[in-house]
């Protein structure tokens, strides 16, 4: 049996980070990690979180990390895209602050190049979710980055299963139809979130692994 890991935002919350990998490494040998993006702004060791993401896993497992929308705003405030001023209001200033000043160019590259979206043969991973009116292959990446999902919504998702994160579902995961939000609010006092998924069977998580902020 191989598994496939979907963890949520991260948000500058290194060590609960760290405690949930080792987690997931105590539950399979080998298999799939997918970061659902947000690892940085509003908690204190976003340069702790990057770093650790950047150097990757360690042998026998797979790391997909993809973008969340406050890398989105990260890279645009550096790159003159977006107004500094609204990423700095969001949570920018503690991620610079955890680096000193400025956020190094490696991480910056890094974090512009990640993927948007991971699909599998039974799922769709992206940070905020997929817009059901238009084809997989033609979502835009400010729908996959920025849009909020309804709460209590769920579509057909081309028969596959969504797992997103970015809008907080009130401190634990939630899964409605065939949708699971993982965001469980770590960096407000909640949980960081592990979704576990049977690579071999469709559908909804088989379990959750959470630690505390």
């Amino acid at each position: 049996m191989s598994y496939t890991f979907a963890v949520g935002d991260i948000h500058g919350c290194s060590e609960a980070m760290e405690r949930l990998i080792a987690f997931i490494e105590e539950y399979a040998a080998s298999g799939t990690i997918v970061f659902l993006g947000d690892y940085i702004d509003r908690g204190s060791r976003s340069d702790d979180v990057l770093k650790r993401l950047m150097d990757g896993p360690k042998p026998g497992w797979n790391w997909i990390c993809l973008k969340g929308n406050h890398e989105d705003m990260m890279c645009g405030a550096y790159a003159g895209r977006s107004e500094r001023s609204w990423w700095l209001d969001n949570g920018g200033l503690d991620t610079e602050m955890s680096f000193g000043g400025r956020v190094p160019n490696d991480c910056l590259a890094w974090a512009q190049a990640l993927p948007a979206i991971h699909v599998d043969e039974h799922r769709i991973f992206a940070h905020a979710g997929v817009s059901p009116e238009f084809p997989l292959d033609r979502q835009s990446e400010r729908d996959l980055l920025w849009l909020r999902v309804p709460l209590d919504y769920s579509g057909d998702y081309w028969g596959k299963h969504l797992v997103h994160g970015h809008t907080p579902s009130d401190k634990n995961p939630k899964t409605v139809g065939n949708r699971t939000n993982i965001d469980s609010a770590c960096v407000f006092g909640g949980f960081l979130t592990a979704a576990v998924f049977d690579d071999d069977t469709p559908g909804a998580p088989i379990e959750f692994i959470k630690v505390e902020a």
